[in-house]
């Protein structure tokens, strides 16, 4: 399998040519995008080639995708993605109610129109809150596809279950929908507070192994995309973590 990394994993670690060469040296063919490495497109280019990598897919705000859409193609295409993802929606836009979580599916259908258009595919990433139940007790997750049938997914796995949910359930439910995955793993309860309780993968209490069984047999995720929110060590992340997956 061709491993990828999210580079906002190793945004306090710079500079960004050292962080490159050092997932180079490790085994990582891909690395995944997002805002903190777009400000020089062509050069940050230059730079992964230089280090053997590939850069398919990438993180967008919302923001950028709704008014700017020609910015992000932009970027996508020089960069060399193939598939472009919404990875976020902040605290105080986020709708309070079924019907404004279904409007909001309606937006990121729009979005994947344009994506569409442009000749590239686009998802969206989840997070712990789309699987809070609302008052009626569906969930922001549901209610989201509701408003995008048709809707890409970038499943964060380690999300899903701090948000409650059983992504064994989800994977079951929309595999289909699933182009990506985020291959995060959780620390035993109390351990590695410095990080957020987040953990190396494979190293922490998520079944990777199975998972990564599921995930190939139930969907047509290309893109399986190691991730830590918070390392203290981003290289030993980054080389445990590989390790782990490639043991199984």
């Amino acid at each position: 399998m061709t491993w990828s990394f999210q580079l906002y994993s190793a945004r306090n670690f710079q500079p960004w040519s050292d962080v490159l060469k050092t997932l180079g040296e490790l085994g990582y063919k891909q690395v995944e995008g997002f805002g903190g490495v777009y400000a020089e497109p062509s050069a940050f280019r230059a730079d992964l080639d230089r280090n053997g990598l590939a850069m398919p897919s990438g993180h967008f705000p919302i923001d950028m995708l709704e008014t700017d859409f020609g910015m992000a193609e932009t970027i996508a295409r020089t960069l060399g993605m193939k598939l472009i993802a919404c990875p976020y929606l902040q605290a105080p836009d986020r709708p309070a109610d079924a019907e404004g979580w279904r409007g909001f599916g309606k937006r990121l259908a729009a979005v994947a129109k344009r994506a569409e258009d442009a000749g590239l595919a686009f998802a969206w990433h989840n997070h712990d809150f789309e699987f809070q139940p609302l008052a009626d007790g569906s969930t922001p997750q549901d209610r989201i596809f509701e408003g995008a049938p048709d809707l890409g997914w970038e499943i964060d796995v380690a999300w899903v279950i701090r948000g409650g949910a059983d992504p064994l359930k989800w994977i079951g439910e929309h595999g289909q929908r699933i182009v990506a995955v985020h291959v995060k793993d959780i620390a035993p309860a109390g351990e590695n507070a410095d990080e957020d309780g987040w953990s190396d993968v494979g190293h922490g209490t998520v079944d990777w192994k199975g998972l990564l069984a599921t995930l190939k047999a139930r969907t047509p995720a290309k893109y399986y995309i190691m991730e830590q929110d918070n390392p203290n060590d981003f290289r030993r992340f980054a080389s445990r973590s590989i390790a782990a997956v490639s043991s199984f």
